[in-house]
């Protein structure tokens, strides 16, 4: 049984205490927030206990491993004093906004032969996941063409922005993430942004829609498209087209229902509107995931790694960007 802690109640700490509260071989231990009143509230639903400080958390033998769901800028330090102090660590994404920050951070634990996994919980997602086993089976020959579309509802407040990092840093990092996942190492990235959606976006210096184009070591091409509207719900689809077919997922909406009439034909329900609805069966699997890494003492996956590669991927649209030419990655 892993004995785990969650760090940060907010919305994906909460959603990932109520899945490992539930799993079969994870039991919580405890609960922390800084705000004390959030993580006693997260306590008392859970039958779990609220930790009075961090020192209780790295201190207690009961506690295994650990869920940083905490600011991004916090990420660092905790997963320094986590692996420290013994404990196997999954990190929500990304591992921080500076990319030196994040390798010094690997600098710092890499001799304590550390266990972390980084929360691209996109991987885990079962249509995405069984995209890319159909791919590496071979059943649409060569990888040549992908696109990935990620669009969210609405802009986030301000005060989350000012924190965040930035578009390419804060949402486009899951699509970096998954152009790795299907294509492997990029050596490319030519970045086109633009503000389309929310004025108070471009005042902070950030953009909010972008289309980026990569080039994969193996020669695929790969295009992602962000935007931070879509009136429509939270868009999310993936094709990839190869020297024999393409593969496809898709959106996902409440239920499959469709109404036909004399006005319109195969009308369909909008799509999930969040990311916790669109990716709950992730989340599930990727606690999953790190719980049985943990126990059988496997390699992490996506690891601490593969969170410095899809910063170091940021970086490089950024700059692109900035400068508009391509950017080439040794």
């Amino acid at each position: 049984m892993v004995g785990m802690a969650v760090l940060g109640c907010g919305r994906i700490g909460r959603l990932h205490a109520r899945n490992f509260a539930r799993h079969a071989r994870a039991r919580l231990v405890a609960v922390f927030d800084v705000s004390a009143a959030a993580a006693q509230q997260v306590a008392a639903e859970l039958g779990t206990k609220s930790a009075r400080s961090l020192d209780a958390v790295w201190s207690d033998r009961n506690i295994t491993a650990v869920l940083i769901a905490t600011p991004t800028d916090t990420h660092v330090p905790l997963i320094t004093q986590a692996v420290k102090a013994g404990k196997a660590v999954l990190c929500e994404k990304p591992i921080d906004v500076d990319l030196e920050r994040a390798r010094n951070c690997w600098s710092d634990i890499a001799s304590d032969h550390p266990t972390v996994m980084i929360g691209f919980n996109r991987r885990f997602d079962p249509s995405y996941r069984r995209l890319r086993e159909r791919l590496e089976a071979g059943e649409i020959g060569r990888l040549e063409l992908a696109v990935i579309t990620s669009r969210d509802p609405a802009p986030p407040p301000v005060g989350y922005l000012k924190g965040s990092g930035g578009l390419f840093r804060d949402m486009t990092i899951h699509d970096f993430d998954m152009a790795r996942y299907l294509a492997g190492e990029i050596t490319q990235v030519h970045a086109l942004g633009a503000n389309l959606v929310d004025p108070e976006v471009g005042k902070l210096g950030d953009v909010d829609t972008c289309a980026i184009s990569l080039r994969a070591r193996s020669g695929a091409l790969l295009q992602i498209n962000n935007s931070r509207r879509s009136v429509y719900g939270y868009d999310q689809r993936l094709e990839a087209f190869g020297s024999a077919g393409m593969l496809q997922a898709g959106n996902r909406r409440a239920t499959s229902v469709e109404s036909w009439n004399g006005e319109r034909t195969a009308a369909r329900e909008v799509v999930l509107h969040s990311f916790i609805e669109r990716y709950g069966q992730a989340y599930e699997a990727e606690v999953d995931a790190f719980v049985r890494s943990v126990e059988e003492g496997r390699p992490m996956s996506p690891d601490f790694s593969d969170g410095l590669e899809a910063l170091r991927l940021a970086v490089a649209a950024e700059e692109s960007l900035r400068t508009g030419a391509v950017v080439n990655l040794s």
